[in-house]
């Protein structure tokens, strides 16, 4: 049984690739990706990725400004998860520390704040030192620099 395979024109794949664009932000290696699931040749891929950068529909800059600034948010990750994941998208070094800059350093410290006293509160563990352990693991899991986690346990759970 051999499935039949649909097959795209670069234009029919283009639109494809701009609506894919258009609906949340993309960094390239999604955007590579989407072309090889459609069996797209590499020669039709990149007439498409240079389409898309020149009509602004792909933006690497504003892809990792988005990310980083919505997994804070919304996550509520730590830098160091959020740099890992941007790296792992193939993202510049240059664009990671560019995204970095839209974190708020106050809202950030706020945010972990927040964060590490609602785990702690939650936290059911009535040995102290599994409680913190636990609080460690979950703070470091979000990505938090460590500086920032064990002064905070060690001030919450004494």
């Amino acid at each position: 049984m051999h499935q039949k395979i649909k097959s795209f024109t670069v234009d029919e794949a283009r639109k494809k690739l701009e609506h894919y664009c258009a609906y949340q932000e993309r960094c390239h290696k999604e955007v590579r990706q989407k072309l090889k699931d459609l069996n797209m040749i590499p020669e039709a891929s990149d007439i498409i990725i240079v389409h898309l950068l020149e009509h602004n529909f792909l933006n690497e800059e504003r892809f990792a400004k988005t990310y980083a600034r919505g997994k804070f948010r919304i996550k509520k990750w730590g830098k160091r998860r959020i740099v890992i994941e941007l790296q792992r998208n193939d993202i510049s070094k240059f664009n990671v520390n560019q995204a970095l800059t839209e974190i708020d350093n106050d809202e950030y410290i706020e945010v972990f704040n927040d964060l590490a006293e609602k785990k702690a509160d939650s936290l059911k563990e009535t040995d102290k030192y599994k409680k913190k352990k636990k609080l460690i693991d979950y703070l470091f899991y979000r990505g938090w620099e460590s500086y920032l986690v064990y002064d905070k346990v060690n001030e919450l759970i004494k």
